[in-house]
């Protein structure tokens, strides 16, 4: 059995949504230096839909209102599906495509779709309730099938688990774009599925763009992302927001929430492509080639790709993490068949909200010292004056999905 990789940790002060929008969107530090209302005239991720494995998804949130597809939830998985246990789904959903109405947390993509999921995790009560929800493997073996391009899991277990590997597997094969939380402990060991094959992980930076101290690291980070002092559900009845949150859970929201932005402005390309558009133009000051232990490839910016209508995706079958697999002869596949074996236990916990557990074990690339990006909010604007009209006429069609993505070692 897996630990729960953090702890909820908020500020003393919590404040309801609807009381004005400046309260909870002005904490979202983010979407300034993200430049989010400019990216938004270019694609706001309509026409994609991303699975929320979670606690499940309370859509009647004034952020989530009509944003929840909940009918697209397969009938085997979906108990409880609506019905947020911790408030912790919830607050990814709203960051990824939460509309910002009446005061709630704007999602950075909100014309994206969410469709939610919900497994038994250590934050959940034992019990009936407990024993009816879905667990992991199964979750993950039943949104494989389905026509989510994208997968946000904010949880993580320090188990692998050999058929958990396997739906992961699956899941790629059918073209998903895997994301997953690195953990929260803030030691060079990577939680699990981030640390899985075919999985994006990612950690967190603060308001500097600097690596956060709670963020585990290792060699299966992949991108970082914002995760510090982030507005979300403190309590599952959904009357307030808390402050100052923290956790690789908020940034793997805001992740999937970019890759659904690009996604949505390219309809026609590949979970290869969209994560080749990730790590190309992710923020870093070191070479591309050599990622490191804590930042990866570096802070995803989504802008940069938005912003270039020449931008060149690559071969939509090759993949960009697998040339690092030091593993001779291994080869993609189109199709996995999922594993037979029984589903595993319960091991996972949600990633949000740890506090700062321990310092820097390795000194090295990625430390807390070291800026991920000062290019965070730097960015010219002037590859934004040639979109206007070409915002209008990106056309939202059917994603043409591709081969599964190898992991690669460092």
């Amino acid at each position: 059995m897996g630990a729960v990789v953090s702890a909820l940790v908020t500020a003393s002060v919590a404040f309801a949504p609807g009381a004005t929008a400046a309260d909870v969107q002005s904490e979202q530090w983010y979407l300034e230096p993200m430049q989010a209302e400019q990216m938004w005239k270019v694609s706001t991720g309509k026409g994609i839909k991303v699975a929320v494995i979670d606690s499940g998804v309370n859509p009647h949130t004034d952020s989530l209102k009509g944003q929840v597809l909940a009918d697209e939830v397969p009938e085997s998985v979906a108990y409880g599906a609506t019905d947020d246990y911790s408030g912790h789904g919830t607050t990814m959903a709203e960051l990824i495509a939460g509309t910002g109405a009446n005061g709630g947390i704007q999602g950075l993509a909100p014309g994206a779709k969410i469709v939610p999921y919900r497994i038994q995790m250590k934050e959940q009560k034992d019990g009936e309730e407990r024993q009816n929800t879905a667990m992991q493997l199964e979750a993950l073996r039943a949104v494989a099938d389905t026509d989510a391009q994208i997968v946000s899991m904010s949880f993580g277990s320090s188990t692998p688990y050999p058929e958990i590997e396997a739906a992961i597997k699956y899941a790629a094969s059918k073209g998903k774009l895997l994301i997953a939380a690195v953990g929260n402990d803030g030691e060079e060991f990577i939680d699990y599925p981030a640390a899985y094959p075919y999985v994006l992980g990612v950690s967190s930076i603060d308001e500097s763009s600097r690596v956060s101290d709670f963020s585990s690291y290792g060699q299966y980070v992949d991108l970082v992302a914002p995760g510090e002092n982030i507005p979300a559900y403190c309590q599952p009845d959904f009357t307030t927001y808390c402050h100052d949150l923290q956790g690789t859970s908020q940034a793997t929201a805001i992740t999937a929430a970019a890759a659904a932005l690009i996604w949505s402005a390219h309809p026609d390309w590949t979970a290869n492509q969209v994560t080749r558009a990730l790590i190309d133009t992710a923020g870093r000051k070191w070479a591309k080639d050599k990622p490191t232990q804590k930042s990866g490839y570096g802070t995803i910016r989504p802008r940069t790709v938005l912003a270039d209508p020449d931008y060149d995706a690559g071969d939509p079958y090759s993949d960009p993490l697998g040339k690092w697999n030091k593993k001779d002869g291994e080869k993609l596949v189109t199709e996995i068949a999922p594993s037979s074996a029984a589903p595993s236990p319960s091991a996972t916990g949600t990633s949000q909200g740890a506090g700062s557990t321990s310092a820097d074990k390795a000194a090295g690339a990625g430390s807390k010292t070291e800026t991920v990006s000062a290019e965070l909010s730097d960015d010219s604007n002037t590859l934004w004056i040639a979109l206007g009209a070409a915002a209008a006429v990106i056309v939202i069609g059917g994603i043409a999905f591709g081969v599964v993505r190898a992991r690669r070692a460092r």
